[in-house]
């Protein structure tokens, strides 16, 4: 009979982790920067090179993988998912990370429950309503939501 090579849920001694952090277990963490004052609710992994700013919220269920940095006080949902893969090449990069893109969130931006976010870049004073799908940059402050994700309104 094969038995599978298991994989546990972890929090990795490579993580760089600043003052003041709430981490609500079970998470898998490893090699990536958790600012000053953040909260990482449960079941949620955060992947190595990704960084988080300062006094964000990260709720569970949550996936920031690889090339994504979040700015400070941001609030990221529950079920929020990151992509990474771009699919650049008609399919998934299969092991070929030079087609990955990186993500850029701003500061003070929240993304609502169950919203997907593509490689792209989102400036700063952004709302991303909930389930919507950002599938391009978001270069002017406002309220986004939908799939694709588009601008409701201007402003904070």
């Amino acid at each position: 009979m094969n038995r599978p090579d298991l994989h546990s849920a972890a929090i990795r001694n490579d993580v760089e982790f600043g003052a003041r952090v709430k981490v609500v277990e079970p998470c898998n963490l490893y090699g990536c920067r958790i600012g000053d004052d953040c909260f990482i609710g449960p079941f949620t992994e955060i992947q190595k090179g990704a960084a988080v700013g300062a006094r964000t919220r990260v709720q569970s269920h949550s996936f920031i993988c690889e090339l994504v940095t979040i700015g400070e006080d941001c609030f990221v949902g529950h079920g929020v998912m990151f992509i990474n893969d771009s699919f650049s090449s008609g399919g998934p990069a299969r092991g070929a990370k030079e087609l990955w893109r990186e993500t850029r969130i701003g500061d003070r931006v929240s993304i609502g429950s169950n919203a997907t976010i593509l490689p792209v870049k989102i400036v700063d004073d952004v709302v991303i309503g909930a389930g919507a799908v950002v599938t391009r940059d978001i270069t002017v402050a406002g309220v986004y939501a939908g799939n694709p994700a588009r601008r409701l309104r201007t402003g904070k």
